[in-house]
């Protein structure tokens, strides 16, 4: 089928909006919101406020642009409290691996293929990370081309520090079975098997929140696993949809918990929550998430 939409000016937008049962009160503030936001994202937010049983999908009776916009906002201010996290969560699992690897190993022992379990996705990593360091501008990678000859590439203390997390959580992955790689989920408190299944879904949704892609009701691709025994608080209930953003969430305190015990992000999530109209069960909040001890 050929595509055949054509494109809309804002105000054949705020038109479209109001044929399909959408209440705008206030056209200026509507019109500076769809001239700064793009249509097809402001529309992601607005499926929710659609009846999606019926073919035309129509907007429910009474719902308002400030309605949808402010789950934009919501989202959007969701998205930010994640990467925050996110952040020190990625920092730490760099520090732990390349503290653990390099002080048993050396310095270059990410370059050593027999560490590694599957020697394909070795080559493949490694033709990766001589990518990123020769298009690195960092001045640490720079003052060591300029200074050091052999070995080609630098230590893992700087090259870890400028790879990508998706790459990072690959590269652990194929480390073989051993003390230090265990020792890196130890410090977590998780299975290496859980750690990695956690690395590979905070990278995704680092990726979503740098994209600034829709989180608020994202069904992950993959679902993350769940730790049966960990060392540290975690869910009493198990999720009935492990792939929700409540066991995103969920993953990412009990990581910050282990990093840094006097962190601030679940009281600031907390209030982010409480001062919205967003249903938490679109988000996969059990009615009963509030009593869990690892969200009190």
């Amino acid at each position: 089928m050929q595509f055949s939409k054509s494109p809309l000016d804002v105000n054949d937008q705020i038109n479209l909006l109001r044929q399909k049962g959408l209440i705008i009160n206030d056209v200026t503030q509507t019109t500076n919101y769809l001239s700064n936001i793009n249509y097809y994202r402001f529309r992601k937010y607005l499926y929710s406020f659609q009846n999606n049983q019926q073919p035309n999908r129509p907007i429910i009776v009474g719902t308002t642009f400030d309605q949808v916009i402010d789950l934009y906002f919501f989202d959007k201010s969701l998205r930010e409290l994640v990467a925050r996290a996110l952040q020190d969560v990625e920092v730490a699992l760099r520090a732990q691996v390349i503290n653990h690897f390099s002080l048993t190993y050396g310095s270059h022992w990410y370059e050593d293929a027999n560490l590694y379990q599957n020697t394909r996705h070795f080559n493949r990593d490694m033709n990766t990370i001589a990518r990123e360091i020769s298009r690195s501008s960092e001045t640490f990678i720079l003052h060591y081309k300029r200074t050091y000859t052999q070995p080609m590439n630098p230590p893992a203390w700087m090259t870890f520090e400028i790879i990508s997390f998706g790459l990072f959580s690959k590269i652990y992955e194929n480390l073989r079975n051993s003390p230090e790689k265990r020792q890196v989920a130890r410090h977590f408190g998780l299975p290496v098997i859980v750690l990695i299944s956690w690395m590979h879904t905070f990278s995704y949704v680092r990726n979503v929140c740098a994209h600034h892609s829709r989180l608020w009701n994202r069904q992950l691709v993959s679902a993350p696993r769940l730790p049966r025994r960990p060392r540290m608080q975690w869910l009493y209930q198990t999720p009935s949809n492990p792939r929700t953003p409540y066991v995103i969430l969920s993953a990412i305190l009990y990581m910050l918990n282990t990093i840094d015990p006097q962190h601030q992000w679940k009281q600031d999530l907390k209030n982010l929550m409480t001062n919205s109209n967003v249903s938490l069960s679109d988000m996969g909040f059990p009615q009963n998430w509030a009593s869990e001890p690892l969200w009190q």
